[in-house]
């Protein structure tokens, strides 16, 4: 009897400190995020504001690459369109619920050496325009993420497009239709709280 106490102690610590480590390493995460922003400065920087950290936002996405390689035109928040290609689909499930976003690849930073890997999550979900951002968050993702038709998708991480703090200044990507979650992801960078 003392034997399998100890073992279900022993279990339900693990858990707990693998929750706490992930949590410690998720609030640095977005402490970084937030002191290294380019666009928020100063005082600002106490506008940007975050859900709670929660691991039940962390998936694991099994990965089907697309069979086109055709560039696609992304309408942005400005004047300026952006292209992408196509480069998967991830299918997961969230909160019980079987979800799809495809992921894509920037045309312009595929010619940078340091972005080559770099890969582009856009999506809208039902807190867009209410809790969060009105035109949608971003993910960013690289190719090496990819193991064995799986990646990890953590919405903790999810942020904000540059253009949710100005307005009229930056061509941001608008989430294509196809990347709207019926799920709330209460995950991840809610809205700006500084009218602008």
């Amino acid at each position: 009897m003392k034997k399998i106490l100890l073992i279900n102690f022993l279990l339900y610590s693990f858990v707990c400190f693998s929750q706490t480590k992930y949590e410690d390493s998720l609030r640095l995460f977005l402490h970084n995020y937030v002191q290294s922003h380019e666009v928020v400065k100063g005082d600002d920087k106490k506008f940007i504001q975050f859900y709670l950290v929660n691991k039940a936002y962390r998936v694991v996405a099994n990965f089907k690459p697309s069979a086109s390689g055709e560039w696609l035109t992304f309408k942005t928040s400005g004047t300026k369109n952006k292209v992408f290609k196509l480069y998967g689909t991830l299918s997961f499930l969230l909160k019980g619920k079987a979800c799809q976003l495809n992921v894509y690849q920037s045309q312009e930073l595929t010619t940078n050496p340091e972005y080559k890997n770099y890969l582009f999550l856009p999506f809208t979900d039902l807190t867009t325009g209410n809790e969060t951002y009105g035109s949608g968050r971003y993910l960013d993702l690289t190719t090496t993420d990819i193991q064995n038709g799986k990646l990890v998708l953590d919405f903790n991480k999810a942020y904000n497009p540059y253009c949710a703090y100005v307005s009229g200044v930056y061509n941001c990507p608008i989430p294509p239709k196809e990347n709207n979650l019926q799920v709330a992801v209460k995950a991840g960078e809610k809205a700006f709280a500084k009218a602008h």
